[in-house]
């Protein structure tokens, strides 16, 4: 039982039998060839769609933040331009001198001549 038993079959040597042995290696080398070379290309092709998503996703966050940034700057612009208008507004008021007259009166408590200004506490 130690020593392991020889095959008492032996194989044919014969031109054909040869040449059925090395088709069948060929084929083994082809098969194992196209398994190396599809592993190869489903590599690849897993590095090109990983690459693919990163940038995919990387540019999604940069337009979502510039979409905000956007969005804040149209705030602005539209708080700008209410105080524009109203700038103007004032502009056109300081050149009534009626207004200019009652502005000094309200901001610097200036009076006319024989005018008594009283000072009524804010509630």
């Amino acid at each position: 039982m130690g020593a392991p038993q020889r095959s008492k079959v032996k194989k044919i040597q014969t031109s054909y039998v040869i040449q059925q042995e090395k088709q069948e290696h060929k084929k083994a080398r082809r098969r194992k060839k196209k398994v190396i070379r599809f592993s190869i290309v489903a590599t690849m092709a897993l590095a090109a769609s990983s690459l693919f998503l990163y940038t995919m996703t990387a540019q999604s966050s940069a337009i979502d933040e510039q979409l905000k940034t956007k969005e804040q700057l149209e705030e602005k612009l539209r708080t700008l331009q209410q105080d524009e208008q109203r700038l103007k507004e004032e502009i056109k008021k300081l050149n009534d001198d009626q207004y200019i007259a009652e502005l000094a009166r309200k901001q610097y408590f200036l009076s006319k001549e024989g005018e008594i200004i009283f000072i009524t506490p804010d509630e």
